[in-house]
């Protein structure tokens, strides 16, 4: 399957999906971690995020787009 790499705004980015490796605990960071949560919209992601848990390194987990662009 082909994929494309893209150097942009990531939560302006309409894609697929987009891939956030800043923190596997459910906090808002700072940087693209902070700028996602807030493009989403902080207090949905978060409460999503919460339900989820730690991800443990290795493992990845998906959420909602909410406010993104992406799906």
């Amino acid at each position: 399957m082909p994929f494309q790499i893209i150097r942009n705004d990531i939560t302006r980015v309409e894609a697929d999906a987009i891939v956030n490796t800043a923190n596997p605990r459910p906090i808002i960071g700072a940087g693209t971690d902070s700028a996602i949560y807030k493009a989403a919209g902080e207090e949905d992601l978060l409460k999503e995020r919460l339900a989820i848990g730690e991800i443990p390194r290795g493992q990845a987990a998906y959420t909602k787009a909410y406010g993104l662009k992406a799906r």
